[in-house]
């Protein structure tokens, strides 16, 4: 694989995925960005994934970014860890590997615990299936989960992988980051490692769910 090629993929696996901010990193210039992640698509080593807000003003149709993100968490680690230090890690010397696996597994287990969120909260609305689900973004606001079912209802929630049990506030966070992407939420979910205070569990609802790891069997049966 090319040398920009693994820039850029490299550049993914150490940030958020949006396109825009991968390529800059990479030092890889706009006109030849489109053809750069087009082929790393036809390998299937990544996907496309856009905003549902296309513009963030329709005057001077300011785009926003769309992001490529990494077909399995096996290859987000190898372009974050390995490909990059590859020659070092071949020589035996694996310092730099440890540095930064200890600087950045954790946003890796954050990915990984969002993707399988997604599918925990995809069957949990078996009576409602939902059609689309993915994170919302545009230039101001930023949301885990957004999400549509076959009636239409629209979805909103938080992955938090943390070791500290999530509050009330969480929901009133998400209500806020809503209102401010303009996105009416006819469910709230909210999906935790360690789960929630009591006085968040009394807000339990057909409108406000909430998941923690000992929903993550439901993947496996």
């Amino acid at each position: 694989m090319d040398v920009e090629y693994s820039a850029v993929l490299t550049g993914l696996a150490m940030g958020d995925g949006r396109i825009h901010s991968a390529f800059k990193r990479a030092r890889i210039s706009d006109e030849n960005a489109g053809e750069i992640a087009k082929k790393l698509m036809d390998t299937r080593i990544v996907r496309l994934l856009r905003s549902r807000k296309q513009f963030t003003s329709w005057v001077n149709d300011e785009r926003i970014s769309d992001k490529l993100l990494f077909t399995t968490p096996f290859l987000r680690f190898w372009f974050a860890f390995v490909a990059p230090i590859f020659k070092g890690i071949k020589e035996g010397n694996y310092d730099e590997f440890n540095q930064r696996y200890e600087n950045k597994i954790a946003e890796l287990r954050e990915a990984v615990f969002k993707e399988l969120s997604f599918e925990v909260v995809k069957k949990s609305f078996a009576d409602d299936a939902i059609t689309e689900i993915a994170s919302y973004w545009d230039r101001e606001t930023e949301i885990d989960l957004f999400a549509k079912t076959v009636s239409k209802k629209v979805i909103v929630g938080s992955c938090r992988y943390t070791n500290a049990k999530l509050k009330k506030s969480e929901i009133a966070k998400l209500q806020e980051l809503s209102k401010r992407a303009r996105l009416k939420a006819d469910v709230f979910v909210i999906v935790a490692k360690r789960g929630f205070s009591n006085e968040l569990k009394s807000l339990k609802s057909e409108n406000v769910r909430l998941f923690t790891l000992k929903n993550f069997k439901s993947l496996l049966l």
